[in-house]
């Protein structure tokens, strides 16, 4: 029984440490607002690489919210609470997915200015919140969660600057779909691995 208890309190001591909770509220607050910016610039710039990522820092926003909720919690309930997230990582996922899918049939290509601008913001800020939370990557699920978040979202960013470079130079939207994809797929392997780990800590939960 000790083999779990030992990592268990040391999930919840982790969980309560008021530098971890400062830095959530940080992430929530930046997230929120990048949600916005980027909302609006990409129906103005008609990129779906930029609307993925509004849609993904709204979702990462209420991820820190949810992870807010749960600090000091049991470590079963932030499990429970793990599961939620990887479902809204897949469906921003598929989204994403679908809505690259449909674009590609209209191939016009968006507004690489406004793309490389608010690309590169939105790199800085995600860039930021994955160095503050770095020290806990290796948390339980709903830590990793919050971490894996943040560095797709960096890994994200540096896509959209690229493919605003290569609309720039082809004139094709191929580019820009092409990263609205792959943040899909990342969005969908980050959410399965969140989806394993919590639902391992629940099965160890269970058999103490």
């Amino acid at each position: 029984m000790s083999a779990h208890c030992c990592p268990d309190f040391a999930s919840a001591t982790r969980a309560v440490d008021p530098t971890y909770r400062r830095m959530l509220w940080v992430a929530l607050v930046l997230n929120a607002l990048m949600f916005m910016v980027e909302l609006g610039t990409s129906w103005t710039s008609g990129s779906v690489s930029l609307l993925a990522d509004s849609i993904d820092f709204f979702g990462d926003a209420g991820n820190y919210a949810l992870s807010l909720a749960v600090l000091g919690m049991a470590p079963s309930i932030r499990a429970k609470a793990s599961l939620f997230k990887a479902a809204c990582m897949g469906a921003f996922g598929i989204f994403v997915l679908g809505k690259a899918g449909w674009n590609l049939t209209a191939g016009i290509p968006p507004e690489p200015a406004t793309m490389g601008v608010v690309g590169i913001a939105a790199l800085a800020v995600n860039a930021g919140v994955a160095w503050l939370l770095y020290r806990y990557r290796t948390g339980d699920s709903n830590m990793r969660s919050v971490w894996i978040c943040s560095r797709n979202d960096a890994l994200g960013n540096v896509a959209v600057v690229l493919a605003a470079l290569g609309v720039f130079g082809t004139g094709s939207a191929w580019p820009d779909l092409l990263v609205a994809a792959t943040m899909g797929a990342l969005a969908l392997a980050g959410g399965w691995t969140v989806l394993r780990q919590a639902r391992q800590e629940l099965s160890e939960r269970r058999a103490v």
